[in-house]
Order: C-alpha cells, then sequence, then structure tokens
C-alpha cells in the first residue's frame, strides 16, 4: 500500500508543475562564463595587448635575436666542454658514513667479501645502468667514524679512503665491470630465472685500462707486490702503522678475490643457474671453458 500511495502521491505532484522546456532549465555549474571586458571600459583602451609594437601585435623575436647585433652564440666559439656527455660513466657515490651504517644495521656481513652484489642487496643503494651508472664510488665522507675491518670491492676510490679501510686492517680493490655483466648484477633472481649462461667480464676500456691497473689505486689487474709497496707507501704518508694482514685471524677473507672474468663470488662464467630445479649446469666441452676462461 505504501508504494502505490507513493506513486499516486508523485503523479499528482508532476500534473501540478509545469512542463520542462528551456525557460525552467538551468545550466550546469561552471558552464556560464563571466563576460569579458568590454572595448575601452574602466578607462583602458589597449583591451589587454600593451603597448605598441609585437608585444601589442604578439609577434615575439625569436629567442636569441638581439635587435641586429650578433647573437650571443656566434660572439663566441662553441666550447666542447660537454661533448660526449652522454657517453660518460658516471659512478653513484656511496659514503664512508653510510658503509659504517650498512654494517652497524647488519645489512652488510662483513665476515664475507663485500661488492657490488652485496651493497645493492641491502635495499638502500642501486644503480641504473640506462643512466650509464657503472658502479660504486665510494667517498671519503665520515671518514673519521669509519672502524669496520672489511674486504671491500668497489669501481673508484680516492686515496683518502684506501687510507681509512687500510688503517683499520682492511682490503679495498677497484675492478671495472662492463654493461652487460651490470645488468646480471643489478636484478640476480631475473637473470637467473632466464636460464641464461653467467657471462665473463670484459676487460676494461682503454681509458680506465691504466686506473684499474695501477697498484696505488688498488685495480685488479695491478701486480700484487706493487701494491703491497704501495700500501707501506700510504701508511708513511698518513701517518698509521699498517696491520699485518699475514697475522691476521681473517686472512683468508681478506685475501679472497675474484677472477678478472669471474662476475659472482663462487660461481664461474659459462655456468647456468636454475631456480626452478635448484641446480648448477656446467659447460663439459673444452671449447666452451677456454671461451669463458681466455
Amino acid at each position: 500500500m505504501a508504494g502505490k500511495q507513493g506513486k499516486d502521491l508523485a503523479l499528482s505532484i508532476l500534473r501540478v508543475l509545469p512542463r520542462v522546456s528551456l525557460g525552467n532549465i538551468r545550466n550546469n555549474p561552471g558552464s556560464n562564463k563571466p563576460s569579458k571586458r568590454g572595448r575601452g571600459q574602466h578607462g583602458g583602451n589597449k583591451h589587454g595587448a600593451g603597448n605598441k609594437g609585437s608585444g601589442q601585435r604578439q609577434n615575439y623575436m625569436r629567442l636569441g635575436y638581439e635587435t641586429g647585433n650578433t647573437p650571443f652564440y656566434l660572439r663566441f666559439s662553441r666550447e666542447p666542454y660537454y661533448k660526449g656527455h652522454h657517453l660518460r660513466r658516471e659512478y653513484p657515490p656511496l659514503s664512508l658514513q653510510k658503509l659504517q651504517m650498512f654494517i652497524d644495521t647488519n645489512r652488510l656481513d662483513i665476515s664475507k667479501p663485500i661488492d657490488l652484489i652485496s651493497l645493492i642487496n641491502t635495499g638502500l643503494y642501486n644503480i641504473n645502468v640506462h643512466w650509464k651508472h657503472a658502479g660504486v664510488h665510494l667517498t671519503d665522507e665520515g671518514v673519521h667514524y669509519f672502524k669496520a675491518k672489511v674486504n671491500i670491492e668497489v669501481q673508484w676510490a680516492s686515496e683518502p679512503v684506501i687510507a681509512a679501510i687500510e688503517r683499520n686492517g682492511g682490503v679495498i680493490t677497484t675492478a671495472y665491470y662492463d654493461t652487460n655483466c651490470l645488468h646480471a648484477i643489478c636484478n640476480t633472481e631475473q637473470f637467473f630465472s632466464r636460464g641464461e649462461p653467467i657471462p665473463r667480464r670484459f676487460l676494461p676500456p682503454t681509458d680506465c685500462l691504466e686506473y684499474y691497473s695501477s697498484a696505488a689505486t688498488r685495480g685488479y689487474l695491478a701486480d700484487p707486490e706493487k701494491i703491497s709497496q704501495e700500501r707501506l707507501v700510504l701508511a708513511q704518508k698518513y701517518g698509521y702503522e699498517l696491520p699485518k694482514i699475514e697475522d691476521d685471524p681473517d686472512y683468508e677473507m681478506l685475501c679472497e678475490r675474484k677472477d678478472p672474468r669471474q662476475l659472482f663470488y663462487g660461481l664461474e662464467p659459462g655456468w647456468v643457474i636454475s631456480l626452478r630445479d635448484k641446480a648448477i649446469l656446467k659447460p663439459k666441452a673444452e671449447y666452451l671453458k677456454k671461451f669463458y676462461m681466455s
């Protein structure tokens, strides 16, 4: 009954109301725009166009035009400062203070060698290969607060950073990774799931070959005997007593190094990692072994 009475009431209201027409329809909110300012009203006669010339006609001069003078970009010669900037390798910085924070918060295990993969796995440091990132630049910010003994591998480091790590009994190495290897390092799970063999590392290009072959920068291609001499020279320069690695209980960990062709600790180039089967497939052909180890 209530529903029937409601229908009758609605019909009675419609009979009384006028018909819908253009005269009793209200416009949508915001559809009516206020009228613009008229011509010459309120004391002005320029209608928002400004003064004479290009300002009134909205015919502005092109960028760099100096009204007849020789433009700036023609008065001075070309500067090749930014030539090839899109091809230069970049090294995102990581300070010693932040590295110490990673160690204090148990994000890094100093009982094992630290490399680029260990830093990325912390979740607090990342590189983007598409932005020409080529690895870690370890900076000397917080050098006086760094107290850890580590075996670390980075891509770029200055002399104060090397001294700070070796003063605490640690070891540092600078190593180069090519673009193909960096793609595999940035997302190891995705790389292993594709079922591709681990690539071999290429040698550094000519513009940084000297850096990674120098014992002063602790390059991974340098002579170990020269590195021992440079460690002593750096200790005398900065005035600290160089700890003896041979007497250290962590001697094996501190001496652990990657092969110049190796990408991951414990895994050799050419191996295929099967995450589904949890197995490691190794090449058996001799020509494959020679190819990946050459």
